[in-house]
């Protein structure tokens, strides 16, 4: 690990008991980016099962997921990549995780339509992925603020309609996001 982020963490969505503190380690090939992601999919697909990362020691699943959630006999259920994830890795895990839902974690439209267009290209199976693309003005903002101590006020994170509301170290978010189904 180059850096650790800790989270301290207050929930007013009462459906979402959240934990009181989180930490999110970022290895050397990963950017502050791809942690602020890690902790909006931890945030908005927060579950008690949800872990950060796991190492899931199973031969025919070669990936580490950004979080998964596993089912009481240790099958993923839920997988999250943020950032950066290839066609390649994409397409296997359609296969190697057949009962998960495979959601990709994105920063801006612009990413999400490269990897739209990639996945089109190398013909992935349709009705398989979804892609959850946040605000770009509210995420470059956020970035900014990132440290390694954090305080985080959530308040709620709806897919009907799709919109997250926030204090992230100070400073409130309200914003929408969006959802793609390939």
């Amino acid at each position: 690990m180059s850096a650790k982020y800790s989270f301290t963490l207050t929930s007013q969505d009462r459906r979402r008991e959240l934990p009181e503190r989180i930490f999110i380690g970022r290895d050397v090939t990963e950017t502050p980016a791809h942690v602020l992601l890690k902790l909006f999919a931890f945030l908005l697909f927060y579950r008690p099962r949800l872990q950060l990362g796991p190492n899931l020691h199973n031969d025919n699943i070669p990936f580490v997921p950004d979080l998964v959630e596993l089912d009481y006999e240790l099958r993923p259920r839920l997988w999250i990549e943020c950032a950066d994830c290839g066609t390649g890795k994409l397409n296997k895990l359609a296969v190697k995780v057949p009962e998960a839902e495979i959601w990709v974690m994105k920063r801006d439209p612009a990413d999400t339509e490269f990897l739209l267009r990639a996945m089109a290209r190398e013909d992935l199976r349709r009705n398989r992925y979804q892609i959850l693309t946040l605000d770009a003005e509210m995420f470059t903002e956020a970035l900014g603020l990132l440290q390694t101590r954090n305080e985080i006020l959530w308040v709620t994170g709806e897919f009907e309609p799709p919109e997250l509301q926030l204090d992230f170290n100070g400073l409130w978010f309200d914003a929408p996001f969006t959802v793609t189904k390939f």
